[in-house]
């Protein structure tokens, strides 16, 4: 099948997409492998410029939507000035309520076990038709061999059609790319914080604060010890590289501009 055109940011290719082109490809999902979804924001385009194994799984995921507002100010200057965002916890939860006329059935792996129940206490009440066909907190540690396996035979004899993963990144990304061969016609999306925000354990940014791709800086005030170095590093690197593909682009517009033939030959 056809997936959508990706566009570089910053080195990792971006989906050109959007929400209800996402759930249409959930619906027509290859059957001899997994779906694999990924949703980028800054963090997960700079981490894969240090990290060869998540640069491949970004790359390689059918699926890599433009989560972060600043990839999607980058991919409007560029090519899609109409291009929206697809957010990880608004595709999580739009989806959601499209379960029950889709007939989708959903599978929450990662997190903890309280926040699956909070989750799915949640779920109940925001998309009373969703399936919840299973659910299941892994262990923190890298799992063994066996363990993924036994994770698998659990997805499939549960008969998920989307498994919402909420490991956090990258081990989120690793994990889908690793179970790719393993969950064939399954969608496997990563959706890192929106477990947390779903089931009402972390705030989330209120909607203004999104629009201005500020929500870094809500995140950071809320979690300063755990997110300092990740936004310290990221980000003004982020907007050095971003900045030089914007004026890369620019120069390029304007060289081929520059170089078309003019209106006017023998009369």
């Amino acid at each position: 099948m056809m997936f959508p055109a990706k566009a570089p940011v910053v080195g990792t290719p971006i989906s050109l997409t959007s929400y209800e082109e996402v759930f249409d490809i959930f619906d027509t999902r290859p059957r001899d492998r997994a779906l694999v979804v990924a949703v980028c924001n800054v963090h997960s385009v700079m981490s894969a410029r240090r990290d060869p194994a998540l640069a491949n799984a970004l790359n390689t995921a059918q699926l890599a939507t433009p989560d972060g507002v600043p990839l999607v100010w980058v991919l409007r200057r560029t090519v899609n000035p109409t291009q929206e965002r697809v957010y990880g916890p608004e595709l999580m939860r739009l989806a959601l309520l499209e379960s029950g006329q889709r007939g989708w059935r959903n599978y929450l792996y990662g997190s903890t076990p309280e926040i699956l129940d909070g989750l799915r206490t949640k779920i109940a009440e925001l998309a009373p038709d969703a399936t919840i066909a299973g659910s299941h907190s892994p262990p923190f540690r890298r799992l063994t061999p066996e363990e993924e396996a036994a994770d698998a035979e659990r997805i499939l004899a549960s008969g998920a059609d989307i498994v919402w993963v909420g490991l956090g990144m990258p081990k989120q990304e690793l994990w889908m790319h690793r179970m790719s061969e393993r969950l064939p016609g399954v969608a496997v999306v990563g959706v890192g914080a929106a477990f947390a925000f779903i089931s009402g354990a972390t705030k989330q940014a209120p909607a203004w604060i999104q629009r201005a791709g500020l929500e870094w800086l809500y995140r950071l005030i809320q979690e300063p010890r755990r997110l300092w170095r990740r936004y310290a590093w990221n980000n003004p690197a982020f907007v050095a590289l971003a900045s030089q593909q914007l004026l890369t682009h620019r120069m390029r517009t304007r060289r081929n501009a520059a170089a078309m033939p003019t209106d006017g030959g023998d009369r």
